[in-house]
């Protein structure tokens, strides 16, 4: 409860007092709404963070661990497409992008299902590589090829206009179901199959992960009709606020029934077959699953019912009284929403847990790298929308940098990097920052320029990360040879005649 209040009430508070500004004109309803909502939210994060230590990520390092002892390389294969292709499915930040999105491929569930085949698969290829001790840089680098080859496909096309939606695909896809459960898979594996750099090798499954949606869902728009076609953008609550709480309730509690279910399913006939485990650990997982199920049903029922409908108003309000005002608001809004995501919270203790606190001491400093990346990477987006230009003149450089640092900092910082890009957009960014960019959008460039300008941001809050934590590991390497060189200077410099042995 307190990680979690200390998450979500810098969010709640700034937009609260906000929405109180007689200029922004934010109907009483909404306001008191997203107040009651934001209490809600609190106590989904906490039954969730609650459930997912319990249950997802002992899942994770139950079903890694016992995959590797097998020794069979068919069934972990099998295994890991399988329940990659189910806990994606079970994600439900993509369940919100899938609706908002749903009018493009006239088919919800047929985007869910191509970005759920897209990460088991790579998820066999993240195993592959952590067995096979392959570096992460060359397959990203070989992935992010593939992929930009498929854009200038789509663009031959003139299907350009579905890129924004397939990179934001691979941003939330990795959020607070998917998280615990890749990377405690991660890291059971890597600490089974064993290996000098088994520590790095735990890291960069959410990374390779988060690229298989987006070339999924660009080899799936090479199959889409061209022409522009139109974004459903009402947000309004369809009837009263207790009408539509409560049809959202139980749509939600269908939904993450299906998904837990299947995903517990195939748990289960693992253990039976492979680990079993003890009817106390069993039972643990069972009441992990049951907490990560309720909090999951409040939490995707408040964002919906008070932070969708309040982030387009929101942002629509704000970009018809000033556009340097939205810009700025922007970077705000997402230095405090990235530390609100609870993926982020799982990563950061995986973080303190695998390194012992070696990256950069604490996970402060890492926070601080995601809010400052993440705050940026909204701002640009907002700027691009106000502007009308495409995604890729940010992408491209953006990648370029990322993947260019990768060479020169440590393996751990670049794998610690990239599962942070896949993590840092999650539930809050395709509810709250999506819905507020939609809102900008429709005041400035209208409802036809929404697939096009305000799609995207989600993959530029997945990008940010990927800069700053290798900075951080840059700052580091800067750090420790100007210390070695000032050691070697003071020695060298002076009279003493003794033979000194540099290591």
């Amino acid at each position: 409860m307190k990680e979690a209040i200390s998450s979500v009430l810098p969010v709640s508070l700034i937009v609260i007092i906000l929405s109180f500004i007689p200029i922004f004109n934010i109907p009483i309803r909404e306001r008191i709404t997203f107040i009651v909502c934001s209490l809600l939210l609190i106590i989904g994060i906490a039954l969730f963070s609650a459930g997912a230590d319990l249950a997802m990520s002992k899942m994770g390092d139950q079903i890694g661990s016992s995959l590797v002892k097998t020794r069979k390389l068919w069934l972990i294969i099998v295994v890991c497409f399988i329940m990659g292709m189910l806990i994606t499915m079970a994600e439900p930040d993509l369940s919100v992008l899938a609706g908002q999105a749903e009018t493009i491929f006239n088919s919800k569930i047929l985007l869910i299902i191509v970005v759920g085949v897209g990460v088991g698969l790579f998820l066999v290829f993240a195993v592959l590589k952590i067995l096979l001790k392959k570096d992460l840089a060359t397959l990203l680098l070989f992935f992010y090829l593939v992929m930009f080859a498929l854009v200038a496909l789509n663009y031959k096309l003139g299907n350009a206009l579905f890129m924004p939606l397939a990179f934001d695909s691979g941003g939330v896809t990795t959020g607070p179901i998917t998280v615990p459960f890749l990377m405690a898979l991660g890291v059971g594996i890597a600490f089974t199959a064993g290996g000098r750099n088994y520590k790095e090798n735990s890291f960069g499954i959410v990374a390779l992960c988060s690229v298989g949606p987006i070339i999924a869902v660009l080899i799936l728009s090479l199959t889409a009709s061209s022409g522009t076609p139109i974004i459903d953008t009402d947000y309004s609550l369809p009837g009263t606020v207790f009408g539509s709480f409560i049809s959202f309730l139980l749509t939600n509690i269908k939904d993450v029934a299906i998904s837990l279910g299947l995903i517990v399913g195939v748990f289960l006939i693992i253990n039976f077959i492979f680990i079993r485990l003890s009817r106390a650990k069993l039972m643990q997982i069972g009441m992990g699953t049951l907490l990560t199920f309720i909090g999951l049903v409040i939490f995707l029922t408040a964002v919906q019912l008070g932070y969708m409908p309040m982030g387009y108003s929101l942002g629509k309000s704000m970009a018809e009284i000033s556009k340097p005002l939205v810009a700025i608001f922007g970077f705000v809004i997402g230095a405090v929403v990235v530390i609100a995501e609870p993926a982020i919270m799982v990563l950061t203790k995986q973080v303190e847990e695998i390194t012992t606190g070696g990256v950069s001491k604490s996970k402060r400093s890492m926070l601080i790298a995601l809010s400052i990346g993440v705050g940026l990477a909204i701002c640009l987006s907002i700027i691009r929308i106000i502007f009308e230009f495409s995604i890729l003149y940010y992408l491209i450089p953006g990648y370029i940098i990322s993947l260019g640092l990768s060479f020169f900092v440590p393996k751990l910082y670049t794998s610690i990097a990239f599962d942070s890009g896949g993590v840092a957009s999650g539930p809050l960014t395709s509810s709250f920052i999506l819905p507020f960019a939609v809102g900008v959008c429709v005041a400035l460039c209208g409802t036809e320029g929404v697939l096009e300008y305000a799609f995207g941001i989600v993959a530029m809050v997945a990008m940010a990360p990927l800069i700053a934590i290798q900075f951080l590991g840059f700052k580091d390497i800067v750090n420790k040879r100007m210390k070695y060189n000032s050691r070697v200077k003071k020695l060298t410099s002076s009279d003493d005649e003794r033979i000194i042995c540099f290591d």
